[in-house]
């Protein structure tokens, strides 16, 4: 017989135990599980607590705690989502569930799961095996999620392969193909590639086994409009000068980007938005303004002296050198830079600006994966300033992408829309008209002229090639980038050699692209 206190006692004390028994282990703390000798309610809670994501309670209710949260851990990171679970049957000391996983993009993967119990002092606890999250599992594999992507990425125009999808990241199928936009094209085929899913198992030498979806493409390659004919001459040719050398190459017909490539010595410089002075190159647009204002023909006889001296700015031409007078398209395949100055100090301040308008420079565009920058040509705000920007220098600026355009739109006699794909858009923000026939027709016949007999006589053999050469100062003046742009059948290209103080090494590497 027990008195009524010792009765009281052992209600609370009875109590007690039935609490802990039945209360969920929420905290993960051992103390939770350890009371519980009921199997049924370990199971549960430790499939409750791995639904949830809870992996450090459902870790807490195996013999094997930190092996457990390591894997729960790497399996909800690889797969970025939590399995819902149904406890099916506790028989002895062993149990059987059933594991749902939602897999976005791919529906609902699910199977049969298995664990056993054992016994830890007064405790029952999961053993703790990775079969228990999926029956191939080991210590040594991993469950991983990919995408639905397989095959090539990008091809270029012609269908070649630039890269091709690995592991589910856009790998270059050659590092050395256009390793300038090889970070671009990959960008936009991650951005765009159908977003289905596919679950694999890992092993530990890279081998993978599809477990759920059919883990192949689901879509094709996107086409870019690069050549890797013209992008491989182009990387030749820049390869092959002695100083940082830049070349971009576009289909006037289309608008399509050919190539874009530099050399390892031109470090960070980037040839699509990089801005320089265009030198002489720039003389295409100063024609432009001078034969829309009328002021001369490509035929009116025009003086070419060594200096000319325009308000309080001293003009000369490159290396000091003096004509007679002579022919408007034949001072520009000379590049008289007095010639130009002289006739375009009496143009509208605005004019040089209107004309680099109409040629492009600057137009404005959004081109998937890149950005661009023709150029900034304004209207001068002083007759200083005007006969600058008529010999390309000053605050006229330009990148080889613009020049390139600049060429595009001379050949074809239209406004470019540049682009870098097949099936997206460019955007043109700022558009352009180009300059009327009768002008483009005289551009180009001064264009020919300076290959056939003047600064770039060099690329004679080269075919029927039209172009311009430049030579830019920069920093204090003592040095100069020199420069080609041009075109030869549906092919413009503009070449940069920085420091290079000649145009000659910018037409060399021009006729090396050519061959």
């Amino acid at each position: 017989m027990l008195s009524g206190g010792a009765v009281a006692i052992l209600a609370i004390v009875v109590a007690a135990v039935l609490v802990l028994r039945d209360s969920p282990a929420s905290d993960g703390a051992s103390g939770s599980a350890g009371s519980d000798s009921d199997l049924d309610a370990v199971v549960t809670r430790y499939l409750a607590a791995w639904s949830a994501g809870d992996v450090a309670t459902a870790g807490s209710l195996t013999d094997a705690p930190q092996d457990a949260v390591e894997k729960l851990k790497q399996v909800r990171h690889n797969l970025t989502v939590d399995p819902a679970t149904t406890l099916r049957q506790v028989s002895g000391q062993s149990a059987t569930f059933g594991v749902s996983w939602t897999v976005p993009g791919a529906g609902v993967w699910s199977y049969d799961g298995g664990l056993s119990l054992v016994q830890s002092g007064t405790r029952w606890l999961v053993h703790w095996t990775p079969e228990v999250v999926h029956p191939q599992l080991t210590n040594d594999r991993a469950l991983v999620l990919r995408s639905t992507k397989g095959g090539n990425a990008v091809v270029d125009r012609d269908g070649k392969p630039l890269l091709t999808w690995q592991h589910d990241q856009p790998q270059p199928v050659d590092p050395k193909v256009a390793p300038l936009l090889l970070p671009a094209l990959g960008r936009v085929a991650t951005d765009h590639v159908d977003k289905g899913k596919y679950v694999v198992l890992v092993d530990p030498n890279g081998t993978e086994q599809v477990l759920f979806g059919d883990g192949q493409a689901d879509s094709g390659p996107l086409t870019t409009t690069l050549s890797s004919q013209t992008q491989a001459a182009a990387q030749a040719a820049v390869d092959s000068a002695g100083s940082p050398a830049m070349l971009v190459a576009i289909q006037p017909s289309t608008g399509d980007v050919l190539a874009v490539a530099q050399n390892a010595a031109a470090g960070s410089a980037n040839p699509l938005n990089g801005l320089y002075a265009p030198g002489s190159t720039f003389k295409i647009a100063t024609a432009t303004a001078v034969l829309e204002a009328g002021t001369a023909t490509v035929d009116t006889v025009e003086p070419c002296p060594s200096t000319v001296q325009i308000g309080q700015r001293t003009i000369p031409n490159d290396d000091g050198f003096s004509f007679p007078p002579l022919p408007l398209h034949s001072a520009f395949a000379h590049s008289c830079n007095t010639t130009f100055a002289q006739l375009t100090s009496g143009l509208p301040a605005s004019a040089l600006a209107d004309a680099a308008d109409q040629l492009g420079v600057n137009a404005d565009f959004d081109i998937p994966g890149i950005t661009t920058e023709a150029g900034k040509v304004v209207a001068a705000k002083s007759a200083a300033e005007q006969v600058e920007s008529a010999i390309g220098q000053g605050t006229v600026q330009v990148s080889p992408f613009g020049l390139a355009l600049m060429a595009a739109t001379v050949a074809g006699g239209h406004a470019v829309t540049p682009r870098l794909w097949h099936g997206l858009d460019t955007t043109v923000n700022t558009s352009y008209q180009a300059p009327p026939s009768g002008v483009i027709n005289a551009l180009r016949s001064m264009m020919r002229e300076v290959v056939t007999a003047g600064t770039a006589t060099g690329l004679r053999g080269s075919g029927q090639v039209y172009g311009k050469t430049g030579t830019a100062q920069f920093g204090d003046g003592s040095q100069a980038n020199g420069w080609f742009i041009g075109y030869r059948g549906d092919v413009a290209f503009a070449v940069l050699l920085l420091g290079s103080n000649s145009s000659k090494p910018a037409v060399s590497v021009a006729a090396a692209f050519l061959r």
